[in-house]
């Protein structure tokens, strides 16, 4: 029993915590793990513009953009992508640095906003102070849907409950209190519904609303894709994308009103449902603004880089694990240390939400996957006895060692039970390393001139200014473990013989206009990855024509080049299921050639002892990182312009049915029927 003295005193506490709580709504969503969208908003925005770090912000981002190869390109793509890249980043940062915000979450939206109208998911902002801080979900996951007689239409995805009850276990109940009338308690039955109107307007204006900011990707098509579920063959196991309809990295929609039609029934129903935003796995715990600024929006270990030959324990970027560095938590590829990384370039996508983690559902996953199969390669046999499958989920996984083993035997594993056509499933992969695109290419088509000794892109860097002073630098005594990416030991010149150890290969720097811009690149690299470090077979394992590369067009970065390579050059056949009809589907996107970030960079600077210079980005403040694309590919049909920017049709594009969607096998066997 609580003592009559005790009362008042605990009354004037509550009254307190009611008090601190209406004036810090930071407070109020403190330790919680579900709150509502709303809520989140109002901590956001309660946070005041700090002038400091919005200018410290604006200059990192400015003068790191030196260094990306794309800035002038991406002023006005060429054609097929003239309506989808035109943004001129440095303009709007001039326009963002005078501007006045109400509070730092709009300055943020506007920043995230600006850089992600390149459609590049290389060059992209990210906060940690905001994105993903809260997840926001829906129960209810889309597809699009093509039916018997051709006709298209949104779907409340057919696996919905199954997911969101393993996922969302925990406030499954919100949502199915939230269903009105009859329809109480039994969201499962919504399941499959046709979506005849999203918020009272055609559920289409949705999809290409979201496809105007998704970013990501040059392709409206594969941007619209974007908002609809998929799969994804993932580090442990098969994994489920809600899509960004269903899960939303800012807290910008409190709920969503379907008009819907059920499965087996011919009326039409109105339902709203909240979106509920949930921790995220990456978030530092808070309890008031004071704690969630101090521990969520303030630089760590990593947001910033260290000389490579500075091995204090504050500063040795190597000493940090490497699912913990800020750049690395966005990468659509599992990453290893950086060391590692250093050795084997990458070329990853970066998205303002983590790689997704939501498991397919056990009905939908293949079973008995084949020897060669681990990490993020799975391999398959389908009943015609003919078709295998190399399900590859990212060009990145455990170790490089052990992708480059799996890929090999599993392949031989397939060619030795009696297959004779490959169906490579790609789907949401987000690239990885470098030299495995260059290497599944060439073990796949054999020796040939298209695979050997160049089984990629030749590439071109940025030579501007500072990136040149890096570049004398490092080659002239400062880089003397050879650990720099503008270390010479790493390159070879066009004709593909290696370049001299300390050569400035910067210098002097091929002088071109882009847009009207005059611009400056290195001269022209070629291949960087053989020798391999095992060998090659010495035949081909498939007939190139006898391969399908199929996705949902989210294969970027290292899954471009492969892709590229094999569709340009070897004539193997590129598939993309779902799209809206009458729209040409991309199979791949974000191209690049080589991709990093700011601490990347910084790392080479402080490296170079070239910090003091003014043209160096000072330190991020802020929680933040900055993506850029360091090495560009030339094309294949236009060999003198960037293969960025040159088209990538699918040669088919699959209809996606209810019966099929998200399944992968359906898929492949819809593949192997119809394409292969």
């Amino acid at each position: 029993m609580v003592s009559r003295n005790f009362l008042p005193l605990l009354t004037t506490v509550l009254a307190a915590v009611r008090f601190s709580q209406a004036g810090d709504p930071c407070a109020a969503i403190g330790g919680q793990k579900w709150v509502a969208p709303s809520d989140v908003r109002a901590c956001f925005s309660s946070i005041p513009v700090n002038a400091t770090q919005k200018a410290n912000i604006i200059e990192v981002v400015n003068k790191t953009l030196a260094f990306h190869t794309s800035v002038n390109y991406q002023k006005q793509a060429p054609a097929p992508f003239a309506s989808d890249v035109h943004e001129n980043l440095l303009q709007d940062l001039a326009r963002i640095s005078s501007r006045k915000y109400p509070n730092d979450f709009e300055l943020h939206k506007d920043l995230s906003y600006t850089l992600k109208r390149l459609n590049d998911g290389h060059c992209v902002y990210i906060n940690y102070c905001y994105d993903s801080l809260f997840v926001s979900y829906l129960p209810t996951p889309l597809t699009f849907i093509t039916d018997a007689k051709g006709r298209q239409s949104v779907h409340i995805a057919p696996e919905a409950f199954s997911v969101a009850t393993a996922e969302f276990s925990d406030e499954i109940s919100v949502w199915q209190n939230a269903l009105p009338g009859a329809l109480k308690g039994k969201l499962d039955s919504l399941s499959g519904a046709k979506v005849i109107a999203i918020d009272g307007q055609d559920p289409l204006k949705a999809v290409d609303a979201n496809a105007a900011i998704a970013g990501s990707f040059q392709g409206l098509g594969t941007r619209q894709n974007a908002f609809f579920s998929s799969y994804q063959s993932g580090s442990s196991g098969w994994v489920y994308s809600l899509g960004q309809f269903a899960q939303m990295s800012l807290p910008l929609k409190d709920s969503v009103k379907f008009t819907i039609q059920r499965v087996n029934s011919t009326k039409i129903e109105t339902v709203t449902l909240p979106y509920r935003s949930r921790f995220g796995s990456s978030s530092v715990s808070f309890t008031d603004k004071a704690s969630f600024l101090s521990g969520n929006c303030l630089a760590v270990d990593g947001t910033n880089g260290a000389s490579y030959y500075d091995t204090s324990a504050a500063t040795k970027r190597d000493d940090v694990d490497p699912s913990a560095l800020p750049a690395n938590k966005f990468r659509q590829a599992p990453m290893p240390d950086p060391a590692v990384e250093r050795t084997h370039a990458m070329n990853v996508a970066l998205d303002v939400q983590p790689q997704v983690d939501v498991t397919l559902p056990p009905k939908l996953q293949p079973t008995n996957p084949l020897p060669g199969s681990g990490s993020v390669v799975q391999f398959f046999m389908l009943d015609d006895g003919k078709t295998g499958v190399l399900a590859l989920g990212s060009f990145s996984g455990d170790t490089f060692s052990n992708l480059m083993t799996n890929l090999l035997s599993g392949l031989q594993n397939l060619k030795s039970q009696g297959a004779t056509q490959l169906v490579v499933d790609v789907s949401n992969n987000g690239g990885g390393y470098i030299c495995i695109a260059h290497w599944l290419h060439r073990i796949i088509v054999g020796p040939k001139s298209t695979s050997v000794p160049q089984a990629g892109l030749d590439t071109k860097a940025r030579a501007g200014p500072l990136a040149r002073q890096v570049t004398k630098v490092l080659n002239s005594g400062g880089d003397p473990d050879n650990l720099a990416l503008y270390s010479s030991a790493s390159w070879k010149f066009a004709n593909n013989t290696a370049m001299p150890v300390n050569y400035d290969w910067l210098e002097p720097p091929v002088q071109i206009t882009v847009n009207g811009v005059p611009d400056a690149f290195s001269q022209r690299l070629g291949q960087e990855c053989q020798p391999f470090d095992q060998d090659p077979p010495s035949e081909a394992l498939f007939d190139p024509a006898s391969v399908a590369i199929v996705s949902n067009g989210r294969c970027a970065s290292s899954c471009s080049l492969f892709s590229i390579t094999m569709s340009k050059l070897e004539g193997s056949k590129t598939v993309v299921y779902g799209g809206r009809k009458g729209l040409t589907q991309q199979y791949c996107g974000t191209v690049g050639g080589q991709s990093t970030d700011f601490s990347t960079m910084d790392s080479e600077i402080k490296t170079a002892s070239l910090k003091n210079s003014s043209l160096a980005p000072p330190d991020f403040l802020t929680n933040s990182v900055q993506g850029i694309t360091w090495r560009l590919g030339f094309g294949i049909d236009n060999t003198e312009q960037p293969e960025e920017w040159q088209n990538h049709a699918a040669d088919v594009v699959l209809p996606l049915t209810l019966d099929i969607v998200n399944n992968p096998v359906a898929i492949w066997k819809a593949v192997a029927k119809s394409v292969l």
